[in-house]
This record gives structure tokens, sequence and C-alpha cells, in this order.
């Protein structure tokens, strides 16, 4: 075995790592929204994961070109697919950024009161987290990384925690009290949670970038992220369920910071304190890493001449500053269409577009695995069962859709169709002028 390449423990702790960013964070107030009845939902997209997890594993092995799911889109579909896989995961991103620093604030407000006196300050307090993470993208990588690879472990350890011992304070008195507290159906209920627990699995696509750098690839990258998603998918499910039975449901709903409240309820208000700390840390640097990731998305897409020039354009440290204010400039608009009354409410809508943007080159990359398993001339039954497999993933994909709603669903047709309209211009700019016939001669013109 190399001693540079990865084995399996190594690239499942970093699937995971990556996967849990900070998209738990605020989900156990979404879902009390509904009941505890939502939990449910967890089954359906924990299963739709694992076949996205294996999925995109698939593709990332026998599809090497630059792009990730824009390069596998483009197997398929052609060039016009890699554009808009690449713009509707930027726009995604760009959406996933503001939920994000929602989130932030969410749990900042216990230690600055001033922010959630009004949708106003929230807002202020919104601008200025989003500010500040592009501030300290601006000097490159490898600071984003540094910082990243640290705060992460400010979600992970509370979700763990709480996952493993909160048990000891779970009353099944109150997790059935909170069940089905507005009396909704299964269906409704399922689908209210679906967009929500999807969520939390985004960053899922990044599985399969790391094959060049793992021992036995074949086999190693889609258990890593088979397990990962596992391991995800139990603590999610661990940790929204155990807050559910600790927690009164409407204290909860109400909640902008559900993870410290659980833990001031289990412990004390100090240790509550502490953990609210950590998620603030944690979600600033999610949103260091989402935000380095889109400038890089949107930079890759200018080299390739599918975006703006300008997108390319870098500072002294790496960085493509001009990208990155452009992207500051659209989160800022989407904070200002988005404002609520209540923080957990502007997280639902921004969530459920997010989820349903990000659909589009997951559908597209998704139903490439066919192309991608022929050209790498698989055996008969891995492309069986990564056909199979990758079926179920888009099924799910477009469920997943659906869920998120009639609203999402309009606004974020719209989004994607734009993307065409821009399409139009980069594809006129790169085509070539046809051969101009030649006039028919007098002669010919008098037979």
């Amino acid at each position: 075995m190399s001693s540079n390449k990865m084995g399996l423990m190594g690239l499942t702790t970093i699937v995971t790592v990556n996967m849990m960013g900070s998209g738990i964070i605020l989900l156990p107030s979404s879902l009390a929204e509904t009941g505890g009845i939502a939990l449910l939902a967890w089954g359906i997209t924990a299963i739709g994961a694992l076949c996205i997890a294996y999925a995109f594993a698939k593709c990332g092995m026998y599809c090497q070109e630059s792009g990730g799911m824009s390069a596998y889109a483009q197997r398929a579909h052609g060039k016009s697919s890699f554009f808009v896989a690449s713009y509707t995961y930027y726009v995604c991103l760009v959406i996933s950024a503001v939920a994000i620093a929602v989130t932030s604030v969410g749990y900042l407000e216990s230690f600055i009161p001033w922010l959630k006196t009004s949708p106003m300050h929230n807002f202020i307090g919104v601008v200025l987290i989003l500010t500040l993470t592009l501030l300290a993208n601006m000097r490159g990588a490898k600071i984003t990384g540094q910082i990243s690879s640290i705060t992460v472990w400010g979600v992970i350890v509370p979700v763990l925690g709480v996952s493993i011992i909160g048990w000891f304070w779970f009353d099944a008195t109150t997790f059935k009290e909170g069940w089905n507290p507005h009396d909704v159906s299964i269906s409704k209920a399922m689908s209210s949670g679906i967009a929500l627990t999807l969520w939390a699995f985004l960053g899922i696509e990044s599985a399969g970038v790391n094959s060049g750098a793992v021992v036995n690839p074949k086999r190693n990258v889609p258990l890593a992220c088979m397990l990962a998603t596992i391991f995800s998918a139990v603590t999610y499910v661990a940790s929204t369920t155990v807050i559910q039975g600790i927690v009164p449901n409407a204290m909860l709903a109400a909640s902008d910071a559900p993870f410290g409240l659980v833990f001031a309820q289990m412990f004390n208000p100090f240790v509550g304190q502490v953990i609210t700390a950590m998620a603030v840390v944690a979600c600033i640097g999610s949103l260091l890493g989402w935000q380095f990731t889109n400038a890089q998305v949107s930079k890759a897409a200018a080299d390739m001449r599918l975006f703006p020039k300008m997108f390319g354009e870098t500072n002294r440290f790496d960085a493509p500053v001009k990208g990155m204010l452009i992207m500051l400039a659209l989160e800022i608009i989407l904070a200002v269409m988005t404002i609520s009354p209540t923080l957990v409410k502007q997280f639902d809508v921004l969530v459920d577009l997010a989820v349903f943007i990000n659909m589009v080159p997951y559908i597209l990359s998704l139903t490439a695995l066919g192309v991608i398993l022929r050209n790498a001339n698989v055996s008969g039954s891995e492309y069986n069962t990564s056909i199979f497999v990758g079926s179920i993933a888009v099924v799910y994909s477009i469920y997943g859709a659906y869920a998120t709603g009639q609203e999402s669903i309009f606004y974020g047709t719209l989004i994607m169709l734009f993307g065409y309209f821009f399409y139009g211009f980069i594809a006129s700019r790169d085509a070539q002028p046809l051969p101009v016939e030649s006039s028919p001669s007098s002669e010919e013109q008098n037979q």
C-alpha cells in the first residue's frame, strides 16, 4: 500500500466530515414545526442519500474530467448541460451560503440579543457574517482549509454528543406529546420533512472526488461513501429524535438555536452557551468552505469560457476576488428577498429553494451514469447493479424536488430557464459561421 494514499477509514472520515457541515444545526426546530412525525422523512432520505452516494461514487471513478457533476452531465446531455449544471449548482451554493448565515445569526442571538429584536437586525447580522467570511476567503485556499478543518468539529461534537448521551434525558411522554401536534397526515408530514432532511446531505456529490488519492478506489470509494452516509444518517436520526424527546415541541419549534437549547436542558445554561458558541464557529467555518467552493466553481467555469471572464480573475493569493464580490452581491439580494418574521421561516424558504435547484445538476449528472459505465466498459453485473441503484437515486431526486413545494418549484424553474437563456449567448459566441453558398451565375439564372 502506497504511504501517500488513503485507506478506507481515512476516506470515510473525510466524506463524513464534508457531509455533516452545518446542515443539521437548525433542522430540529424546522422539523418541530410539523412535529415528531416529520422524523419519518429521515427513512426515505437515508435510502435516497445512500443511492445518490453510490451513483456519484461510480461516476467519479469512471469519469475523471474536471468539473465534477457538470462533467458527468456533459457525457450524456452535451455541452449545454455542463453549463446548466454549473450554473444551477452555483445558484444553489449562493442560496446555501445565505441559509448558513441565517443559522449563524440564530445561534449568535444568545450572545447578541439585539439581533432578534427585529427582522432588519437579523438581516444586518446575515450581511455582516457573509461579508466577513468573504473577506477571509480573499486570503486564498490555505487559510480557508485550515479554518474549516477545525471548525467542522463544532457541529460534529454537539450532534454526536446528543446522539449518544442524550438518551439519558429522553422522555417518552415529551416525545409522544410532540409527535403530531397539528394532526397532519403521514404523507403530508413526510413531504414537509423530505426537503429539510435532504438539505442535511447536500455535499454528498463530492463523494467520488478523492478517488485518485485512494488505495483500491474501485472497492474503497463506493464503500467509504456508503459508510459515511450510513454513519451520518444514523447520527442525524438519533440527534433529532433525542431532541424531540427532551425539549417540548412548541419550545423547540420556536428556537433559533436548538442544539444549544437541548444542552441547556440536559445540563445547565452555561453548557448550552458553550454548545451554542461551538455551533456559531462551525457555521462560520462551513460558510467559509461553501463560499470558497462556489468561487472555485465559477472560476473553473470562467476558465472554460462558460462564465464571464471576470469570474476567473485572481488576486496575489490566487483568490477570484471579482467573482467573490459578485457572489456576495447575489447573496445580499437573496437575503433581502427572503427577510421573514422569524429566522426559522427564512431558513425553511431558503432550504426548499436550495434543494430544488440542486436537484437539477443531480438529475443531469446521475442520468449520465449509464453512458459513463458503457464508456468504461464495465462488467455486466457492475453495470446492472449501478443502473438499478442510480435509477432509485434519480427517482428520489425527482421526489426531493417535488417535496420542496409549489413556490420553490416555481421560482427554481424560472432560475433554471434563465440558465438556458444565458447559455444561448455562450453557444452563439462559440458557433462557427456556416459556409457561404456561391450565388448562381447569370447563365444558370437564365436556364
